[in-house]
């Protein structure tokens, strides 16, 4: 049976700081494209990221992010007629409504409790086919009887517990990475503040980070390596022992990530990447939306954490590696049940798909 061609739509949140939304888009997007080859596939980005211009998929351009853009989003909608619209934390509920007029099936991505409820609202969850939940139940916790039962009254399911989405680590990419930047498995130190764009009153965090690898590598000896982010403006700083990345593409990241012997990143999506891939880690918040996770994972046993100080980084980490402090760690992260959610969530994509064409399992 000849496969009908799907028109996909993703709508994730775009800013001048945070990548993680749409890096989850363009996981989604790359695997969609993988099982269904002639799909067409369409992103809707603010011009204010610095990825807009680079995103591999065709790609219109608002002058902010698509939350604030509610009639460019919808009139883009009507033009494109797409049938999957991926919003990812964002979009308005006007936004969701449209889609659903369209005929599209809606799906909402929310990665913390405000965002959750916003998704669980009845007038959104009337129009929303799946809501993704992209962090571990651990972390994010259940949701209310309440919510429950207002669900159960306009017969719409649950939100879905996914967890973090990723692509899985390959060997033949891995060793080519290890052999390009001269790096042994599981002898080296990855540290990487997420998207490089995020500042406090000191500058850009990113640079706390470098000068932590730097204090690392004198007191242990370890190779680091420094993945500063696409949206760091300035240039990469130089010291001895301490390689300096650009910017690698996601699988790249989770291949140096999966290849460390431990990881220093930030409270974002890869921290938790980290913990489904059993990375031990330091983690250190570097926005206001990071410092409930962080605690959490802690309080879990999963992570250690710190302040975004360089002395205190390189401090924690140098007691991180102490073998009895790492052999607690390890212990908790392999009794953790967090796994990659991206079969999940294409499972559930696939499923929607028949639905909506008709297509027998």
């Amino acid at each position: 049976m000849t496969q009908v061609a799907p028109k996909f739509l993703f709508v994730p949140v775009s800013s001048a700081e945070g990548v993680g939304e749409y890096m989850r888009s363009l996981i989604v997007a790359d695997e969609v494209k993988r099982r269904w080859p002639n799909a067409t596939i369409q992103f809707v980005l603010s011009r204010q990221a610095p990825y807009a211009h680079t995103c591999p998929y065709p790609t219109a351009l608002l002058g902010d992010t698509p939350t604030k853009n509610i009639k460019a989003v919808n009139d883009f909608m009507s033009f494109f007629q797409p049938d999957f619209v991926i919003f990812d934390a964002s979009g308005r509920r006007s936004q969701l409504v449209h889609a659903n007029r369209l005929g599209a099936k809606v799906i909402f991505l929310s990665q913390h409790k405000r965002k959750r409820s916003r998704g669980m609202k009845v007038l959104r969850a009337r129009v929303t086919d799946s809501h993704w939940v992209v962090q571990p139940e651990f972390v994010i916790g259940p949701i209310s009887w309440l919510d429950r039962l207002k669900l159960k009254l306009i017969d719409k399911p649950e939100p879905t517990v996914i967890g973090p989405i990723f692509v899985n680590p390959n060997l033949e990419r891995q060793l080519k990475l290890l052999k390009e930047y001269k790096l042994t498995a599981g002898g080296f130190i990855l540290l990487n503040a997420g998207s490089g764009g995020h500042t406090n009153s000191h500058g850009y965090i990113v640079e706390e980070f470098a000068r932590a690898a730097a204090n690392i590598f004198q007191a242990t000896q370890i190779p680091c390596v420094v993945v500063y982010g696409p949206n760091y403006p300035n240039a990469m700083f130089e010291a001895e022992g301490v390689t300096a990345i650009k910017e690698l593409n996601h699988g790249e990241l989770i291949d140096l990530l999966d290849a460390a012997k431990i990881a220093v990143l930030s409270g974002g999506d890869t921290l938790l990447q980290a913990i489904a891939l059993k990375k031990p880690t330091l983690a250190v918040a570097v926005a206001k939306d990071q410092n409930y996770r962080l605690r959490v994972c802690k309080e879990s046993g999963l992570i250690a954490s710190n302040d975004c100080d360089a002395r205190q980084m390189s401090d924690g980490l140098i007691e991180l590696i102490k073998a009895e402090n790492l052999g607690k760690l390890e212990t908790a992260l392999a009794k953790c049940e967090c796994i990659n959610g991206l079969d999940i969530g294409m499972n559930i994509i696939t499923d929607l798909y028949h639905k909506k064409f008709g297509v027998q399992q």
